[in-house]
């Protein structure tokens, strides 16, 4: 058994010999107390901090979940923590960031500090690998509680990947992207990611009005 889950599991059953007992129940290292759930987003933030439900756990400086004001009217949400990211615990390394940076201060109008910004997977991948679908399953449950305790009128999506996991659609990018999207009872736009900017800088035009219909919403 490979799996952090797994070696959890495992160590408590020995445990549970050495006391003496022959059988217990089946039980989830994962389930949680009925009153466990965080009543605030800074408690949602701690036990994110010292989440163990996947092996991402073991590839981490930290877990990262979220910067910014917790009453934002937007959310960003990328799709998982950059290596860049991992290594400096900073929400805007590098020359992604400073794109982000841009988009948020130059056309949206606002400082970094009046969004809040996320990532769907809240740890760096494990040999910068795509995450997978468990890995996902054991952080959905953190970003839809953000957003419910943020409650924004706009969620924004970065790149076809983060716009994939949070609305589970797998439309092609490219017929959603800059559209004004029912979410829950949210308001969602994806837009180009800012590493797909550094790589296709015409589409920056294409941007530009993306955040611009982003900005309407907010009036």
């Amino acid at each position: 058994m490979k799996s952090f889950q797994n070696l959890l599991l495992l160590e408590n059953l020995y445990r549970l010999r050495a006391l003496g007992f022959e059988y217990i129940d089946q039980f989830s290292i994962n389930q949680k107390t009925q009153n466990s759930k965080p009543l605030t987003i800074n408690e949602l933030s701690k036990e994110v901090s010292t989440c163990y439900l996947c092996d991402l756990s073991k590839s981490r400086t930290q877990s990262m979940s979220g910067y910014g004001n917790s009453n934002a009217d937007v959310m960003i949400i990328d799709y998982s923590v950059s290596l860049g990211e991992d290594n400096t615990n900073s929400y805007y390394c590098g020359r992604s960031g400073d794109i982000l940076k841009n988009m948020i201060e130059n056309v949206l109008e606002l400082k970094i500090e009046d969004v809040y910004f996320t990532h769907a997977i809240k740890c760096k991948p494990l040999n910068s690998k795509t995450p997978s679908e468990s890995e996902w399953d054991s952080c959905k449950n953190y970003l839809f509680s953000q957003i419910e305790f943020v409650k924004p009128k706009v969620v924004v999506t970065l790149g076809k990947d983060a716009y994939a996991k949070v609305t589970s659609e797998n439309d092609n990018f490219q017929n959603v992207r800059g559209h004004v999207i029912d979410f829950k009872s949210y308001k969602l736009v994806p837009i180009y990611h800012p590493n797909y900017l550094l790589r296709n800088p015409d589409d920056k035009k294409i941007a530009f009005n993306d955040l611009k219909t982003i900005k309407s919403l907010l009036k």
